[in-house]
C-alpha cells in the first residue's frame, strides 16, 4: 500500500513531467524539423526521440540517485543541473547556428538555375533543374548520421530541472520503492509527452505544401534549433 506522500508525489509526478514538457518546446521541436528536413521515417523519429528522452531524463535521474545516497545538498544538485542546462542552451545554439548555415549554403547551391541545349539543326531549348539528393556532396550522408548523436548528447547534458528538489529528495525521505516508483513516472510522461507531440505533429507537417520553400527545410531547422537554444539560455524554457 502507498502512502499518502507517495501518492501525492505520484500525481504531481506526472503533472509536473506533462506540463514541463509541454511547455518546453526544446524538447520536441528538433525533432520535428529534424524528421522534416532529413526525411526520417516515422520509425527512425520515434526512436530518435526515445533515446534523446532517455538520455534526458535518466542522466537527472542517474544524478538525483548519486546525490542522495551520497547525503549531497539540494542546492549542491540544483547548481550542477544549472550548470548542465546552461551547457546544453549553448549547444543548442552552437548547433542551431552551424545547421543554419549549412542549410542556407545548401539551399543556394541547389537553387533552380536554367540550361540551354543547342541542337544540331540551329534549334535550342532550355530546361530549368535542381540538384537534388542524389547530387549532393558525400559528407551530407556523414551530417544524416551525426545528427541524431549530437541532439542525444546534447539531451543528456539538458536537465529535467524539477526532477530532484521537487520529487525525488521528497520520496526518498518515504521509501526507496516510492522513489524509484516517482522517477518511472516523472520519465514515462515526460517522454511519452515528448513522442506524442513529435509524432502528431511530424505526421502533420507532411501535409504541408512547402512548395519552393521545400530547399531551404534544412535552414529552417537550423533557424528553429538555434531558436530554441535561445529560449533556454536567456529565457529559461
Amino acid at each position: 500500500m502507498l502512502s499518502t506522500e507517495i501518492q501525492i508525489l505520484l500525481v504531481t509526478a506526472a503533472s509536473i513531467g506533462f506540463f514541463h514538457t509541454l511547455l518546453g518546446p526544446d524538447h520536441y521541436l528538433p525533432f520535428i524539423v529534424m524528421a522534416k528536413a532529413r526525411k526520417w521515417t516515422m520509425v527512425k523519429t520515434t526512436w530518435v526521440t526515445i533515446a534523446c528522452g532517455l538520455g534526458h531524463v535518466g542522466s537527472s535521474i542517474l544524478l538525483g540517485l548519486i546525490g542522495i545516497a551520497l547525503g549531497v545538498g539540494i542546492n549542491r544538485l540544483t547548481g550542477i543541473e544549472s550548470v548542465r542546462g546552461s551547457i546544453a542552451g549553448w549547444l543548442f545554439i552552437a548547433f542551431g547556428l552551424v545547421y543554419f548555415a549549412w542549410g542556407i549554403r545548401r539551399a543556394y547551391r541547389n537553387k533552380p538555375h536554367k540550361h540551354i541545349h543547342v541542337h544540331e539543326n540551329g534549334t535550342y531549348h532550355t530546361h530549368e533543374h535542381v540538384h537534388q539528393e542524389n547530387h549532393v556532396h558525400v559528407h551530407d550522408n556523414h551530417k544524416k548520421n551525426l545528427t541524431p548523436w549530437v541532439l542525444f548528447v546534447i539531451f543528456i547534458l539538458g536537465p529535467c530541472e524539477p526532477l530532484i528538489p521537487i520529487l525525488m529528495y521528497p520520496a526518498a525521505q518515504s521509501s526507496m520503492s516510492g522513489l524509484v516508483l516517482v522517477s518511472l513516472v516523472f520519465g514515462l510522461i515526460t517522454i511519452g509527452t515528448m513522442l506524442s507531440i513529435v509524432l502528431v505533429s511530424t505526421f502533420g507537417i507532411n501535409f504541408l505544401p512547402l512548395g519552393k520553400l521545400e530547399r531551404f527545410t534544412h535552414a529552417i531547422a537550423g533557424a528553429i534549433i538555434l531558436l530554441s537554444g535561445i529560449g533556454i539560455q536567456f529565457l529559461g524554457l
